[in-house]
């Protein structure tokens, strides 16, 4: 089966050089979250006490908190009772509907780039009821987020927790499934640094997520997963859904990428990205046959930016990249994955294999061309 994603992967407007060839498919279906206010079949992509809006301070957006964490003698009616207020829903004009989280007092909410995609102006719906007009004021697609400021003031914003929670650690979703509006489900965190296997080709934001196995369904892109001090942990992402044989697979954004990248956003609304140039694939026996080579794992590439650093580099299509810095690349993901933890200007090595010889590649990064 294929992958199924709504982000495409990273084109540049400079010249490509291309690798023909078949690409063996990938063998998961992905679903984001975007869900429409009726519910509908998983489309692509991917119940807590209501009550007003608590004022909030006026900290540094996603440092400090305004709605106290419950201890967790209170359990999980009284984590979901104090952070329903600071997470909402947003309505899109193409009747698309999806999640966000405060981001800061003033209005500002997190969500994910796709949730907004196509929008300039959305609703933002609170657990109090009410609803109001919002502005989407900065996206990032390598990343899958964006930020949204509504008109309202005074709200309730939550810690973004900075360190990566444990696995088996419990964790909370909240958000609005389906369209049903302040939604809470709970599970455990089940694996970190994920990278959704074939996602590659379609989306370069579907690595280095946390796995839980708390349901997260259609309309749950953007909202929160939160852990049991009740700090949000993740930005709800990704599921793969029961169809490709899956069980409670679900995938968000590490809260601390999500601030990072919101902080960048508010300064002057883009994201700086590592930028290598180049289309990866994954590596199959009938790839290395048709390259002559006797590699049996690696990233095989398919075109690259004349331009980038990869071609300036001198990697050409066909190459295999074995390892980066000696991390072994056994997917395009992981490639990906690694690139994430990059900045521009960042010397990185590469072994090559070519014609089955093997090369040291030195590339220097850049920031990711914004066409």
């Amino acid at each position: 089966m294929s992958t199924t994603v709504s982000q495409g992967f990273c084109r540049s407007a400079r010249r490509r050089a291309a690798l023909g060839g078949a690409v063996l498919a990938a063998f998961l279906t992905l679903t984001a979250c975007t869900g429409s206010p009726t519910p509908p079949a998983p489309s692509e992509t991917f119940a807590a006490p209501t009550g007003n809006a608590s004022p909030g301070g006026t900290g540094s957006p996603g440092t400090g908190t305004t709605a106290p964490a419950p201890d967790a003698a209170g359990g999980i009616p009284d984590l979901v009772a104090n952070l329903s207020p600071s997470v909402v829903t947003i309505f899109t004009g193409d009747g698309g509907l999806g999640s966000g989280v405060v981001y800061s007092a003033d209005g500002l909410i997190l969500t994910n780039e796709h949730v907004v995609r196509d929008n300039t102006t959305v609703e933002v719906g609170f657990a109090d009821g009410q609803r109001v007009a919002g502005t989407v004021r900065a996206t990032d697609p390598v990343t899958d987020l964006a930020l949204v400021q509504a008109d309202r003031t005074g709200l309730p914003k939550p810690v973004y927790q900075a360190n990566l929670p444990r696995v088996g650690e419990s964790a909370l979703v909240l958000g609005s499934p389906l369209g049903f509006e302040n939604t809470a489900t709970a599970g455990i965190i089940s694996g970190l640094h994920r990278s959704i296997p074939g996602s590659a080709s379609n989306s370069l934001s579907l690595v280095d997520l946390i796995q839980t196995d708390a349901p997260i369904s259609p309309g749950n892109s953007g909202g929160a997963v939160i852990n049991m001090r009740g700090e949000i942990i993740g930005i709800s992402e990704a599921y793969i859904p029961p169809s490709a044989g899956a069980v409670s697979l679900g995938f968000a954004i590490p809260a601390a990428t999500a601030v990072e990248v919101a902080e960048e956003l508010l300064a002057d609304g883009t994201a700086e990205h590592a930028y290598l140039g180049l289309t990866p694939s994954q590596l199959t026996p009938q790839i290395a046959d048709q390259l002559g080579i006797d590699a049996t794992t690696g990233v095989v590439v398919l075109s690259v930016d004349e331009d980038g650093p990869a071609g300036r580099a001198g990697i050409r299509p066909g190459d295999v990249l074995e390892s980066m810095e000696g991390v072994e690349l056994n997917a395009p993901e992981k490639l990906l994955a690694e690139l994430r933890n990059r900045n521009p200007g960042d010397t990185v090595g590469f072994t090559v294999r070519r014609n089955n010889q093997t090369l040291e590649i030195k590339a220097d990064l850049i920031n990711r061309p914004t066409q």
